[in-house]
């Protein structure tokens, strides 16, 4: 079972959030939140899985906020939920390492499907944001810190044997890491791959 908070200062949409969650068999809801302050009080002594994260919020708004989970819990992954569809938004938020972005009209299944992706190490974005943005040539793609390493030892030269050694995971697991990096990235090779990731100065 994945555990979910949100934090939104609207209580309409806690309460619509709260609905569908509570009511998914394999999702349990941990907290509501009205502010990025007292959900971190909540993560210092509780673990989740997924934070569905509002970005404009009265105190600290949402990119500042993810940039905060992310550093200090890097296994925590966010879904950014939005009523803006504004590509720069979207992009800061990424950049600040949310691993989804959705509109805030998103279906039950599908807010419920992108919770699960982005705690495989997918990328989820609403049908109207994956337009925006995979059609923009400066498009930030989001990535985990598991695939951000296998990325660093990707461009030191190592092979899939020996990042899987250094990384106590398996050759298959970095294969995979790997073939969602050419995916995010929109390359076709390892080499394209480094080359787009240092250029947008992930390396």
């Amino acid at each position: 079972m994945l555990s979910v908070i949100i934090i939104d200062d609207h209580p309409l949409v806690l309460n619509g959030f709260e609905f569908i969650l509570k009511n998914t068999s394999t999702i349990k809801l941990r907290g509501s939140f009205n502010s990025a302050e007292d959900a971190f009080e909540f993560l210092a002594t509780e673990a989740v899985d997924v934070v569905l994260m509002d970005i404009n919020m009265p105190e600290m708004n949402g990119i500042d906020a993810t940039e905060i989970i992310k550093k200090k819990y890097p296994d925590t992954q966010v879904i950014a939920i939005s009523n803006h569809n504004e590509e720069s938004i979207a992009l800061r938020m990424l950049k600040a390492g949310a691993m989804g972005y959705l509109l805030k009209n998103v279906s039950t299944d599908e807010l419920i499907e992108g919770i699960k992706a982005v705690v495989r190490g997918e990328q989820v974005l609403s049908k109207e944001m994956s337009f925006i943005l995979n059609n923009k040539k400066d498009h930030i793609p989001s990535i985990s810190q598991r695939e951000r390493e296998v990325l660093t030892l990707m461009a030191q030269g190592h092979t899939t044997a020996k990042i899987g050694e250094q990384m106590f995971i398996s050759p298959l697991t970095v294969e995979s890491h790997r073939r969602n990096l050419l995916q995010k990235f929109g390359v076709a090779n390892t080499a394209s791959l480094i080359h787009r990731a240092t250029e947008m100065k992930f390396i």
